[in-house]
Formats: structure tokens, C-alpha cells, sequence
């Protein structure tokens, strides 16, 4: 890969999952706030997929692909994810939830190895566990003691499942037609759960925060799958790590959740093992180059 498609690669995954984060800040302030994760989570896809729908560019012959076993299966995993790390998200810290999380770049990297026959390497393995150390420092304690945390797990499996189904659809289909497809899908499987309790009562900053919720997770897939277009999941993995950055930031600025001592070095790690990634690829692009 090109040293300058492999920064936009970066550059890519990094706003992307910013902006999954936002979205998901603006979920954990409403269920904070009392309102059902199953509610949120279905007005995140209901409100995107209706936004984008005329955008999507989908055909009256792009109708049967919604069917396929695969585009079923990816719209189902990222559905699931997104319902448990909502409900975790309404009892736990947002450091701690997406802490846990990320054992989805390590589901996804070996479900790569097995189902996609991705070729990893010791580098990237060792660079992926380092960054994976630094998130067991930073989510410390309770790791995986609370139901919370349980659901946060989840969320990161169904997530993992997801960029690997992402990775074996993004080259048969449009970008716009995955983020509908799973918008959609998404939508109709969750409508039993999302409006069968207790709906809340809309005010301005609810709508604004459904709006936000909706709109930033929306964009942040849709960068998602442009850049598994372009990478092997393998490389997008430990790239994936950055999110827990853009988390404990709007932790602070949001909630006023500092992170100790233990955490900042845990984010060091991250940081390095994102840095490192950087490294191996821009040698691969520039064999001359030594470290």
C-alpha cells in the first residue's frame, strides 16, 4: 500500500471511530437520563436510515441483496453491538465500557486469520497485544465483574464479527448501499424491542441528543467501510485502538471522568501500538527504510 493511501487509511478509521464515540456519549446521556438502550439503539438506525434513504442511491435491483445471508448477518452483528454497548453504557463509566470493547479488533483479527485466510504477521500480532495491554491497564478494575461490563464484552464480540463481515462485503457492494443496508436492517430488527416499552417524552435536548446519536454513528460506518474497501482488517484492527482515546477525552469533557495513573500509561501503550502500526506499514511501502 502507498504511504499516502495508508495515512488517509488512518486518518479515515481515526475520525471514524470518533465519531462512533459521539454518538455513543450522546447515548449514554440519554440513558443515563432514564430513557430504554433498546430505544435508542433502534432510533439511531430508524432516524439514519430515513435521513439517508434518498441518499443511498439504492435501486429497485439492489433490492435482493438486502437479503443475502451476509448483508443479514453483518446488519444483525453491528445491531447487537450497538444495543449492548447502549445498555452498558447506562451503568458504566465510558472509559471502562469501551475498555472492554475492544476484544473487538481481537475477535476480528483471528476471525480474519481463520474465514478470510489474512496473513498475519509477528509485528502486528506483537503490536496488536501491546495495544491490548494498554487497554487491560486503562479498564483495570471490574474488568468483566459487572453485568454492565458483561454487555460491554458482548458489544465488542458482535463488533469484532461485524468488521470481519464488513471486510468480506465491502468489495461486492457500494459504500452507500452497506450503511443503508445495515441501517435498514437494523432498523426492522430491532422495532419489537425499540418501541414496545415505555417511549419517552420528547423535548429539544432529546431530540437534539436522538439526532447526534443517530447522524454520528451513521457517518462514522459509513468512513468505516470506505476504508475496508482499501485495508485488510488485519491492519484496520489495531487501528481500531484510537477510539478508546476519543472515549476517555469526551469522558473528561463530558462526564468528568479523569483517568488515573494506571490508565494514562495503559493510553501510552495504545498510542504506541497505534504508532507502531504506522511504522510496520510505512516499511512495507518503503522497503529501504530500516528502523
Amino acid at each position: 500500500m502507498p504511504l499516502s493511501e495508508l495515512v488517509r487509511v488512518i486518518l479515515l478509521v481515526f475520525a471514524a471511530v470518533t465519531c462512533v464515540v459521539i454518538g455513543d456519549t450522546a447515548g449514554k446521556l440519554m440513558t443515563a437520563g432514564g430513557v430504554d438502550p433498546f430505544f435508542v439503539a433502534w432510533s439511531r438506525f430508524a432516524l439514519a436510515g430515513l435521513v439517508l434513504l434518498p441518499f443511498s442511491g439504492l435501486t429497485r435491483d439492489e433490492l435482493p441483496e438486502l437479503f443475502r445471508w451476509r448483508i443479514l448477518l453483518r446488519a444483525a452483528a453491528i445491531a447487537a453491538g450497538v444495543s449492548c454497548i447502549l445498555t452498558a453504557l447506562r451503568t458504566e463509566p465510558l472509559a471502562n465500557v469501551f475498555g472492554a470493547f475492544f476484544i473487538g479488533p481481537v475477535v476480528s483479527y483471528v476471525l480474519a486469520m481463520i474465514f478470510l485466510h489474512e496473513r498475519p504477521t509477528l509485528r502486528r500480532s506483537l503490536l496488536l497485544a501491546l495495544g491490548f495491554l494498554g487497554v487491560m491497564l486503562v479498564v483495570k478494575p471490574g474488568f468483566g465483574a459487572t453485568p454492565g461490563m458483561g454487555f460491554a464484552l458482548a458489544a465488542g464480540t458482535f463488533y469484532g464479527a461485524y468488521l470481519v463481515m464488513t471486510r468480506t462485503v465491502a468489495g461486492a457492494h457500494r459504500p452507500r448501499f452497506l450503511l443503508i443496508s445495515q441501517l435498514l436492517i437494523g432498523s426492522a430488527l430491532l422495532t419489537p424491542l425499540g418501541v414496545t416499552g415505555e417511549l419517552p417524552v420528547f423535548d429539544m435536548r432529546l431530540s437534539l441528543l436522538v439526532a447526534l446519536s443517530a447522524g454520528a454513528s451513521a457517518c462514522g460506518n459509513f468512513m468505516l467501510v470506505i476504508a475496508n474497501r482499501t485495508a485488510e482488517a488485519s491492519l484496520i484492527a489495531p487501528l481500531i485502538y484510537s477510539q478508546l482515546v476519543s472515549a476517555t477525552v469526551l469522558g473528561v469533557l463530558v462526564f468528568g471522568d479523569w483517568p488515573d495513573g494506571w490508565s494514562l500509561l495503559g493510553l501510552v501503550l495504545i498510542a504506541l501500538s497505534g504508532i507502531g502500526s504506522l511504522w510496520a506499514s510505512h516499511k512495507r511501502a518503503l522497503p529501504g527504510l530500516r528502523p
